[in-house]
């Protein structure tokens, strides 16, 4: 018998159970739970762990669950330890969420997985083992925007460059941008350099990232752009972490930047004894699937790809484990730096890539995918798949026609409505808008319905700053005691009335019992202000006085432009370069027209009180309000599309600078919306919208026409027409109806029709419409005695249309009073607020009212 330390010592090669053998059909009699009720395409995604694997998970497919169920198989079969797996995840919640499941899946807390986060989070953690080479301490600040952009003016005022021509914040988008492209200072090209500061922006950069290194501080850019140089710079350091992550997997791989990409494809190489990767970059060889150049061939000398390592034969297929998953027909973030392209070329980064594809959806009926998959089939820049479903057809996606965004506004609250009658619940319910500007419309048909509904993704239209600001200068005209709203503005835009003058005014106030305003006007007749700060307070309160005057003899509407030009206040992000200027410009102009709905300022204030006057909290029942782009990762039953017209959707602004690229973007933007639905979609389009403050006529989207037409239904709004049947601009629901004709037969009805008729005594018996009011500016149409047409008068209500007229403070009901209302019908007051009333309806349930809304039952 050979003795053991005679044995000769030969290295034992790795073993698997040949296929169909004892051990493996035996291993498959046991598999593991987790593997159970997945499809054959997602357990072909979960089990092949050799080599690079690109999963295009379309929506709705389950590709969070082979993601996770991944790792459960990776961590099962003892392929990697937790410390060996590096997973990432665009937001951290994507990342708790991936440990909880991992935790149920496998019956334990998942805590021995440090490298599953997201992007930053992991770049941080490199970053801080590595801070010396970055010129850093370990325990540096990572800078949020605020800081950032306070930096960047410290840096602009050093280097006398005026920061209302060229503001910080634009400088700070700017890099954010270049940093996102993996460049560095010495990288920018001179051309994007010039574009700010005539020429000074690299410098600026430079001066940036070396204030950075004093300050032991980096931004969020630089947790990417200093690991992808400590990589470069220190091949020994990337060798580490290419040995130590046996097994890479990238969620939504669609949205990663350039700085991702290269981050990924530096630790996904194979370990080798190459001293420094070669920076000549692949970017110009990529082969484009669209027309024109990909966005990144730019970056060749710029900021180059790293080739692939000179490595021994065979290693690199050995420890190259990367698994992406993500889908390009979903891929909308193009704007803010992703790249589309990293997913199309995925097989020419890692040749031999398996490629699965997930087109099982779980998510939406028939009609919906089928539309959906007809919509994105137009693009050519996409790998290719089609979804299916083994569910029923369900509803035909529909498409209706509006007048105008008005009566688009109406028909979505009736049909909302009507779904609520029938069961559904509101959290059911989503519109998904293309501009943020298009939200005004339905928060205000939300009042009054009474319908409760959130914003996703930012704040509520009147809730944005620039709103805000200009509701306070409104405010101030309508009531010069309105201390808030002054305090508000006195310095907005900047006037040199710092927080010390307004202190004094406010103590001037407090001694002499005035309000602020008065306070203001008697302190600029002292000497107790400096002479600029005395002038330009001077100077606001004669504004004021002017404003007020011109209210007696001026619109409501013309004022509040006049208000806002006059003030400085449209001048100052009209000079604002951020990239959120142009559209707080937008969102200003929707406002000065939503106040021709109103007969003065007043009845105007009034409304905007209500919309504000929202308490409901996260988990009430409501209607969810958001961009498309804030509705990637959601579902809901119900999902409205708003606005589908050429110039809105696709966005011509996106057009004009991306070409066929951003119309391809634009089209993946709809399937995402299409693909947000599991039950009903429903598009609308307006033939009049207004855009940039004018009327204007609009044809419906190119989009419309590429759905398939035996999944499509074409149905008529139930909005009604705001022209009726004159003018030629189609039928009115009033045409068939004789004065307050209706179905209703409720109590109430009856007595608002004999109302109506007493108090009119037959002025309108031979209209068609019952009431009239005085002709439009905006329609030529001649009044046809009892007709009606379109001048907006302030608050009432008709069939949910608001045009009744909330006044005074104090409401003359009590708790506990029996009401009707004309649309919710009878019901109990349950709350008041001055003259708000909460009631709880028999049928409609709780909604919040103005009690000139309802009478004594």
């Amino acid at each position: 018998m050979t003795e053991p330390s005679k044995i000769t010592s030969h290295v034992v090669p790795d073993h698997q159970p040949a296929a169909g053998g004892i051990a493996a059909r035996a291993r498959a009699s046991v598999g593991p739970k987790y593997l159970t009720g997945l499809n054959p395409e997602q357990r072909d995604a979960v089990e092949t762990l050799d080599g690079p694997v690109l999963v295009l998970a379309g929506a709705g497919t389950g590709k969070t669950r082979v993601l996770t169920t991944r790792i459960a198989h990776i961590l099962s079969q003892g392929r990697a330890r937790p410390g060996e797996i590096l997973s990432v995840t665009f937001t951290n919640k994507a990342a708790r969420e991936m440990k909880h499941r991992l935790g149920q899946m496998l019956g334990q807390a998942v805590e021995g997985m440090p490298w599953l986060g997201t992007f930053h989070s992991i770049g941080g953690r490199i970053l801080r083992t590595h801070a010396e080479l970055a010129q850093l301490k370990s325990n540096f600040t990572v800078l949020d925007v605020d800081d950032q952009v306070r930096l960047l003016k410290q840096l602009l005022q050093a280097e006398n460059i005026d920061d209302k021509r060229w503001p910080a914040r634009m400088l700070a988008g700017l890099i954010d941008g270049w940093k996102n492209r993996g460049l560095g200072p010495a990288q920018v090209p001179s051309g994007e350099a010039a574009m700010f500061a005539n020429g000074k922006g690299g410098k600026l950069y430079a001066s940036y990232q070396e204030r950075l290194k004093i300050l032991n501080a980096a931004d969020f850019g630089d947790l990417l752009l200093e690991n992808i140089r400590i990589f470069r710079e220190h091949p020994d350091i990337l060798r580490q972490y290419q040995q130590r992550f046996k097994y890479i997997l990238v969620d939504e791989y669609q949205d990663t930047n350039v700085a991702q990409y290269l981050w990924l494809r530096l630790l996904s190489q194979a370990p080798s004894s190459f001293t420094s990767p070669r920076l000549r970059g692949e970017v110009g060889s990529r082969s484009d699937p669209g027309e024109g150049d990909s966005p990144q061939a730019e970056l060749v000398e710029a900021a180059p790809h790293p080739s692939p390592l000179p490595v021994k034969d065979g290693e690199r297929e050995k420890t190259k484990n990367i698994c992406c998953v993500g889908d390009d027909d979903q891929s909308i973030y193009g704007w803010r730096g992703a790249e589309v392209d990293n997913i199309l070329r995925f097989d020419h980064d890692f040749p031999g890539a398996k490629v699965i594809r997930l087109e099982r959806n779980y998510r939406s009926t028939g009609h919906i995918l089928a539309a959906a998959s007809h919509l994105i089939a137009h693009n050519e820049g996409r790998l290719g798949k089609t979804l299916r479903t083994e569910d029923e057809d369900g509803e035909k996606v529909t498409v209706t026609g509006a007048w105008d965004s008005e009566e688009e506004a109406r028909g979505i609250g009736e049909e909302i409505e009507q779904l609520q009658r029938q069961g559904e619940r509101l959290n059911e319910i989503a519109i998904l808008v293309r501009a943020s500007y298009q939200m005004r419309e339905f928060e205000d048909r939300f009042v009054t319905l009474g319908l409760p509904y959130r914003v996703i993704g930012g704040p509520r239209f009147y809730e944005r700053a620039e709103i805000r600001d200009a509701l306070a200068y409104l405010r101030v005209i309508n009531s010069p005691a309105d201390d808030l709203a002054f305090e508000r503005i006195v310095n907005t835009p900047k006037r040199g009335l710092g927080d010390a003058t307004v202190q004094m005014l406010h103590d001037h106030a407090r001694k002499r019992r005035i309000p602020l305003f008065e306070a203001a006007r008697a302190v600029v007749e002292t000497d107790e202000l400096k002479p600029k700060a005395r002038g330009s307070l001077r100077d606001l309160v004669t504004h004021f006085d002017r404003w007020r005057a011109q209210r007696e003899v001026t619109t409501h509407t013309d004022l509040a432009q006049i208000v806002l030009d006059e003030s400085g206040y449209t001048e100052m992000w009209q000079k604002d370069r951020s990239a959120d200027a142009a559209g707080r410009l937008e969102n200003l102009k929707e406002l000065v027209r939503s106040m021709e709905e109103f007969e003065n300022l007043q009845g105007f204030l009034e409304h905007i009180s209500l919309v504000m006057d929202r308490d409901g909290g996260a988990e009430e029942d409501a209607v969810s309000l958001m961009t498309l782009h804030s509705a990637k990762g959601l579902e809901f039953d119900n999902v409205f599309l708003p606005g589908w017209e050429e110039g809105l959707f696709p966005s011509q602004r996106t057009l004009d600078e991306q070409g066929r690229a951003g119309l391809e973007e634009e089209r993946r933007l709809g399937h995402v919306g299409l693909t947000r639905a599991r039950r009903r979609a429903k598009l609308y389009f307006a033939t009049n919208r207004r855009i940039h403050g004018t009327w204007s006529t609009t044809i419906p989207s190119r989009f419309l026409d590429e759905l398939p037409a035996a999944n499509v239904e074409i149905t008529e709004s139930k909005g009604g027409s705001a022209w009726g049947g004159i003018g030629g601009y189609g039928a009115s629901r009033f045409d068939d109806m004789e004065a307050f004709g209706s179905s209703y037969s409720t109590p109430g009805w009856q007595r608002a029709q004999a109302n109506r008729n007493r108090g009119q005594g037959g002025r309108n018996g031979g209209g068609r419409g019952g009431f009239e009011e005085e002709p439009s500016p905006f329609s030529s149409a001649p009044d046809f005695g009892g007709s009606f047409s379109t001048r907006r008068r302030g608050p009432m209500t008709i069939e949910g249309e608001l045009v009744a007229k909330s006044t005074g403070t104090t409401s003359e009901f009590s708790l506990g009073d029996r009401v009707f209302h004309q649309k919710f019908g009878y019901g109990r007051v349950a709350k008041i607020d001055g003259n708000k009333l909460t009631i709880a309806f028999d049928k409609a349930g709780e909604k919040k009212v103005v009690d000139s809304f309802v009478q004594r039952a």
